[in-house]
């Protein structure tokens, strides 16, 4: 050995032998693996759910193999604790292999077999790679497949994103909940067809948002039960091959425990092996919060235009400069990146769609592609609403000398006040001021339609924006 190479140890697989870093808790198949998928640059570590539940199935699959007599209590101890020093946060650069791979997420399993058989081996006193004593396959992976231990961890890393999403999107809610309180009664004109059409509130407008999201937590929740079904125990295709009997409740039942929350065997485990429509599903609420995220951003973008040549409604907070050559400009740069996630979001929900489809017979072999991007859109999503939340949403103010003058100027007055005038005479009257230039009030008042103290009844806050007293 030259000097300052590294130390290696030989390790052997069916097509023969490779050298192996002494230093790595990994082993030949994921050297192997590291040949063969050098695609994106990202590592299955870039995914802390997904190796923290690969961490939680393993866990359970040796503390059900103890219990059956199928590993001994020492082997079965030492891949215990190796699992739960992962799921805290160990050896996470040991999980190299690439997001993208073939093999229906075989390499990602072996990863995690070597990388817990190897630190088991060293709880137990022995070097790594002496496999002769604690095995990646015939002990770790005792009873398994990938074909159920990667669907198993994928949907337990799902729902632990689906949780941070639902947290994510309950602080923007709430974030809008506050502005929509603190603008109740401040009067705007309303818009379809970005044309003036009649009053509301900015408390109302703002309040809008914050239901919606309301809305899509729902949505999330009823995406996430589906997640609950599993396929362990069925290994290859869902026959059960190789499992003893008793080892797929037993399993389910302990992997329940350490995730907590409830899991179900799937009735036919042949079914669930090659079945993802629970992914097509969340896929889509996914793509659907995303969506109108989008929308959301948009209409702030919109609200917040100029701050003079446009609407200028409403300010958002000044986070940094917005251009290298105009001096003083500033631009909606958290909204422009929740935008962008949604676009992400949507491409995203293409790609499942279609490798959902393209699973073949008894397995999909594009489980992970649809777990690499559903996990990726479940992160940029909660950073996004997170920071659209704390960096935008909560330093929203108002300008209400624009929004007053904007009210007055608007032909939509016009149509508060045709329970009083009738449709006719407000049409008429909306057509002057448009031609005019002249106010809708001023124009009334002219012509002695209605008195002072009707106008100003008729367009207090409260009644114009069709607030009720229970509701300000």
């Amino acid at each position: 050995m030259s000097a300052g190479a590294e130390a290696v140890r030989l390790e052997h697989d069916l097509l023969g032998e490779r050298a192996v870093p002494e230093s790595a808790y990994f082993g030949i198949h994921t050297v192997r693996a590291l040949e063969n998928f050098p695609v994106s640059g990202n590592p299955i570590a870039s995914h802390p759910h997904l190796i923290w539940s690969l961490a939680a199935v393993k866990e359970a699959a040796a503390l059900a193999n103890r219990k059956i007599g199928v590993l001994d209590p020492a082997k079965a101890d030492a891949i215990v604790v190796a699992c739960r020093e992962i799921r805290e946060g160990a050896l996470r650069d040991q999980f190299r292999v690439d997001v993208l791979q073939g093999g229906a997420g075989t390499s990602t399993n072996m990863n995690a077999n070597e990388v817990i058989a190897n630190r088991a081996l060293e709880l137990l006193g022995h070097r790594r790679g002496a496999y002769e004593h604690l095995h990646p396959l015939d002990h770790v992976n005792a009873s398994q497949s990938t074909n159920d231990v990667y669907p198993t961890a994928a949907r337990v890393a799902l729902d632990r994103a689906v949780g941070d999403l639902l947290e994510s999107l309950a602080l923007l809610r709430a974030a809008f909940e506050e502005r929509a309180a603190e603008f109740a009664d401040v009067l705007k004109m309303g818009r379809t067809q970005l044309q003036d059409a009649v009053p509301m509130t900015v408390g109302q407008e703002l309040a809008a948002h914050a239901v919606m999201i309301g809305e899509d937590e729902a949505r999330l929740r009823e995406a996430r039960l589906l997640l609950h079904e599993v396929n362990l125990g069925g290994t290859a295709i869902g026959t059960g091959l190789n499992a003893p009997p008793g080892y797929r409740a037993l399993a389910c039942e302990e992997l329940a425990a350490i995730v907590g929350f409830e899991l179900s065997s799937a009735p036919n485990l042949v079914e669930a092996t090659q079945d993802c429509g629970a992914f097509i599903q969340l896929s889509g609420v996914l793509k659907r919060v995303a969506m109108k995220l989008s929308k959301t951003c948009s209409d702030l973008r919109l609200l917040s235009s100029g701050p003079r040549a446009g609407l200028g409604e409403i300010n958002l907070p000044a986070v940094q400069a917005g251009s290298s050559i105009m001096p003083g400009k500033v631009n909606p740069v958290i909204p422009e990146l929740v935008n962008q996630i949604a676009y992400e979001v949507a491409g995203i929900d293409v790609t499942v769609t279609m490798a959902a489809e393209a699973g073949q017979l008894q397995l999909n072999a594009f489980e992970p592609v649809i777990v690499h991007h559903l996990l990726s859109a479940f992160a940029h999503l909660s950073g996004g609403c997170r920071v659209l939340a704390t960096r935008c949403v909560n330093g929203i103010t108002v300008n209400p000398v624009r929004l007053s003058e904007a009210v007055e100027a608007s032909i939509g007055l016009a149509a508060a006040l045709n329970p009083y005038l009738g449709y006719a005479a407000a049409t008429t009257i909306a057509q002057e001021a448009l031609s005019s230039g002249r106010g809708v009030l001023q124009l009334v008042q002219e012509r002695g339609l209605l008195d002072p103290a009707e106008v100003a009844e008729i367009l207090e806050s409260a009644r114009v924006a069709g607030v009720a007293p229970s509701d300000r």
